[in-house]
């Protein structure tokens, strides 16, 4: 995620958060993508076939599962469960951010809220965003550009099916092209979601169902 790494890091810093980063490229293996999902090593991006993956077989997507996608899945998991063993019920951020331009049309979006059926925090977090001073209400995305239920995601397995709050963030790349920058988001993103969640019947867990 470039840039986007060391915002993570700094939100988490400022959330007194753990944090979980992938180490890999989402074109080697996506860990956000569900075990069986067609998309989880991706042959073709923006049009173009993507080195190394365009005659992948069966045999090799394994091993990235097993060396790379596995370990970071199970690495959340672990924590969530650890957490909830002691008596805290965690939120689930998952941090994400998405190319300016896709397909040759540029994309006006300077951030999105993905999201399922539990809207605790994506809604008003959607409504925080959109009424940020330097963003327009149609720069912040609700499910766009891409949706937020998906079957076999990080967010269904470990947060929607445990009934936690959660919500996935999607930044613009170029708005987080240096550390400055995605560090400076970080600090938007803590300042806007900590009052969201200091009500402990937002975190508590409470099953909504899902679209996927």
């Amino acid at each position: 995620m470039t840039s986007a790494r060391p915002g993570s890091r700094k939100l988490a810093a400022l959330l007194e958060a753990p944090a979980r980063l992938s180490t890999f490229s989402r074109l080697l293996i996506d860990p956000n993508r569900g075990a069986d999902d067609p998309t989880l090593v991706m042959r073709f991006s923006d049009g173009a076939i993507v080195p190394g993956n365009g005659r992948i077989d069966a045999e090799e997507i394994e091993r990235r599962r097993r060396f790379f996608w596995a370990p970071y899945r199970d690495s959340i998991e672990d924590e969530v469960e650890a957490m909830l063993a002691s008596g805290v019920a965690p939120a689930v951020l998952s941090i994400h951010s998405f190319t300016p331009v896709w397909r040759g049309v540029p994309r006006s979006w300077k951030a999105a809220v993905l999201w399922d059926a539990d809207p605790r925090l994506a809604e008003p977090l959607i409504s925080a965003l959109r009424a940020e001073s330097d963003i327009e209400a149609h720069e912040v995305g609700d499910n766009e550009p891409y949706d937020g239920a998906l079957a076999g995601d990080t967010i269904n397995v470990v947060a929607t099916s445990r009934g936690l709050t959660n919500a996935l963030i999607e930044i613009r790349q170029d708005l987080i092209a240096t550390q400055a920058q995605a560090e400076a988001w970080a600090e938007r993103i803590a300042r806007l979601v900590e009052p969201i969640l200091a009500p402990e019947p937002v975190r508590a867990p409470r099953h909504f169902g899902t679209r996927a």
